[in-house]
Order: C-alpha cells, then structure tokens, then sequence
C-alpha cells in the first residue's frame, strides 16, 4: 500500500499542475483550445499516470484469472464473435505500448515502484493466459484475429525481453512459446497481416524456439516490394488513407529488420532503408498534430485513438527523429494528442474500461472487428516513456511544433520528400 500511496503523489503533482481528466474536462469545450501547457517532469508524470489507468483494469482482472469474467465486451450491434478475440486484444496491444517503459531499469523512484508493480501484474497475465487450466486461458488459434494479438503480445516480449520474458518461470515461457505457436495455422492477407506473422517468428527466433523462415521473411520481403515512396508503404499492393503505417507496418518492419537484417546483404541494405522510412515518417506525423492535439480522422480503425501515432512515437524512443523536430517538440505533438484522446469525458466507463471512439464514447466510429480489447492499441503513443528521465526527450524544455511554427508565421525551411531508392 505504501508503494501504491507513493505513486499516487506523484500523480497529485500532475493534478495540481493542470494534468487530470477532470480538470480538462471542466475546462474544455468539445472544441477545446489546447490543454494546459505542463513542465517537462509534470508532463512525464502524467504520462505515467495514463500508463497505470489503462494497465490496471487489465493487468489486475488478468493476474487474478477474472479478466473473460469482468471485462466488459462492447463491439459493433449484431457483431457476436468478438468475446473469442478482445481480451487477447487487451493484453497484446496493452504490453505492446507499456513494454519500453517496463524495461527500465530499477531506481528508488515512485515511478519505478509503480513500473515493478505493473510488470509483475503483467507477468501474472502472461501465466493466465497461456495456462491452458486457467480460466482466462486466451484464444491464440480459433479464427483468424488471433494472429494480430500474438504478434503485438510477441512485439511487447520483444521491447522487454528482462521483465516480460526473463523474469518468467520456464513453465509460463513454454506456454508463451506453444500459444504463440499455435497461431502458426492463421493465414495471413495481402496486406499488413504478413508482419503479423512476421513478428510472431521473429520473437520465437529470439528466444531460441525456431523459426518458420516461410513466414517471417515473406512479410518483410513483401513490404520491400509495397513502398510507394515518401516514408511510406502500401498495404498490400495500394496505398490507403490511414494509419496503418503506424499502427503496424513501419514498427513491426523495423523491428524485425533489428534483429535479422545481419543475414544477407540485402536485409542490410533494407534495414537502413526502412530506417530512414521511419524518420521521415515521423515528421510527416509530428507535421499532422494541431496545437490542441487534434489530427485528421481518416480511415479505419481510428478508434485505437492516439496509437495512430506510433511512428512518431517509436521515432522518439529510437531517438530517430529528423534533424528539425527536437525530442522535446515530439514530446510537446505527442502529449497534446495523448491528452486529446484520453481525457475527452467518455473514454472510460465507470469502471476505468475504454470505450470505442476518438474524443469520447463514439461508438459509431468503431468497424465490425473493433471490441474493448482493440482500443489498447492507443497505449503505443505512450511508448517515449521507455526513454530514462534525464533522456532530453523528458528533460528539455517546451518547443513549439512545425504547426505552430509556420502558423504564428515563423520562417521555416521547405518540406522535401525523402528521396532515396526503391
């Protein structure tokens, strides 16, 4: 209790400084201006605390084998299958976004007290979830969205390979392993789905449990052949209006490319390619985020919220960013549509579960597959806080975004589209 008491002071400090749901709702219109400007370790402590508000419904229901028996499963009407596949959503897409932050090494600190509290919660959900006994035993194999959520779990065991994999008793890291395998039948489309597949071998390559080479090279090799230029890859054999490039095809890309682009010198070559990719990606993301957090709703799945901007994001993490946005600009973009999306009243119900929608419960917004487990996807905004204190990601004072800088009509260089071969 002490442990939860300390880190709630921290969270006090955000509060007091303008930081909590209640007070933006109160001073905010569904038009709202940008929220209250924060210093740089109020703002991480606010980060902090959207951290532990999304992980504990979760992670807690999950560790105590209660998650399928409390969670509630809100979906498109007449859709009824999405009880196979949410609660895997859930936790996947949850750990896939906390996974950096996690990782960080242990200090006396109340934010480190409460990182060890939400990684031992989660190692607890991992047991629950891969025990074929347990009552919150997960689908990884019936139907096809199961692959989707093994491949962001497997995405979360790779960001924090100590605390969400090492840490493990070998009897969960076995099952881990057979869940993950299980998934192996799931067919993928022409598009974004080959990373899944991907990324699922990826891990198991990592941790030494084979690799089907079928299906971890053809998502890469496919991706290769789908850039249609400027940072940017089609999904499939076109290219969509949406956030698909950031929700999966340009982290789960690079980050297989971390691990095997040593194997030829053509995944070398590609490695440095989808790198300089992501870093002009990101600053197309840093360019889309208005001053009040707003950004252009286009496309599906907008209701993973701000996880459409997981480019700038891992960007920021990677300490990859272009040469003119600062990490302390990324920080000021990214924490203005953290707050636009997750302090609009209505994202939570009552009980501390997200609801389907951008800015609020907008139920209408969510596709026949998106459920509450989908919606943790927004977590992989929050993916800066792997980044240490100190990092001038947390550390440096407020910089003004491009946006605001060209409209308050500062003279800024031209934007150039990133030329570099096919």
């Amino acid at each position: 209790m002490n442990t939860r008491r300390s880190f709630l002071k921290l969270s006090a400090i955000a509060a007091l400084l303008g930081a909590t749901t209640s007070q933006v709702a109160a001073a905010s219109s569904p038009a709202a201006s940008a929220p209250p400007s924060l210093t740089p370790a109020a703002t991480r402590a606010l980060w902090c605390q959207l951290a532990t508000r999304l992980a504990d419904p979760v992670l807690t229901a999950l560790s105590q084998r209660r998650l399928k028996a409390t969670m509630p499963v809100e979906s498109a009407p007449r859709t009824k299958d999405r009880p196979d596949y949410t609660h895997l959503e859930a936790l996947g897409r949850l750990l896939a976004g906390l996974a950096p932050w996690l990782e960080l090494p242990a200090d006396s600190t109340p934010e480190a007290v409460e990182r060890a509290r939400l990684a031992a919660l989660a190692r607890s959900a991992l047991d629950a979830a891969t025990d074929p006994a347990s009552p919150d035993f997960l689908n990884f194999s019936k139907g096809r969205q199961p692959l989707v959520d093994a491949a962001f779990l497997a995405q979360a065991l790779l960001r924090a390979p100590d605390e969400l994999w090492k840490k493990l008793d070998p009897r969960v890291q076995q099952n881990v392993i057979a869940a993950l395998k299980s998934s192996r039948p799931i067919p993928t489309g022409e598009n974004n789905w080959k990373l899944f597949a991907t990324t699922v071998e990826i891990f198991l390559h990592q941790v030494g449990a084979g690799r089907d080479d079928a299906r971890l090279f053809e998502g890469i090799d496919k991706h290769a052949a789908w850039y249609v230029g400027d940072g940017t890859y089609g999904d499939g054999p076109e290219f969509h209006w949406d956030y698909y490039n950031a929700f999966v095809i340009q982290p789960m890309l690079v980050e297989a490319l971390d691990v095997v682009g040593d194997e030829t010198p053509a995944l070398k070559t590609f490695r440095i390619k989808s790198r300089e990719r992501l870093t002009r990606f990101a600053a197309i993301q840093e360019r889309l985020i208005a001053p009040d957090g707003t950004y252009p709703v286009i496309g599906r799945s907008v209701a993973y919220r701000c996880g459409a901007f997981q480019g700038l994001a891992l960007a920021a993490l990677r300490r990859a960013l272009p040469a003119d946005v600062s990490p302390a600009q990324a920080r000021v973009a990214l924490s203005a549509v953290i707050r636009r999306t997750l302090e609009a009243p209505g994202t939570f119900d009552a009980a501390g579960w997200l609801r389907i929608g951008v800015s609020g419960s907008q139920p209408g917004l969510g596709e026949t597959y998106i459920s509450t487990g989908s919606l943790y996807l927004c977590s992989v905004a929050l993916l800066p806080l792997g980044l240490p204190a100190s990092d001038p990601f947390w550390s440096a004072p407020a910089a003004r975004t491009t946006w605001e800088k060209i409209w308050s009509g500062e003279d800024l260089p031209a934007d150039h589209a990133l030329k570099s071969p096919r």
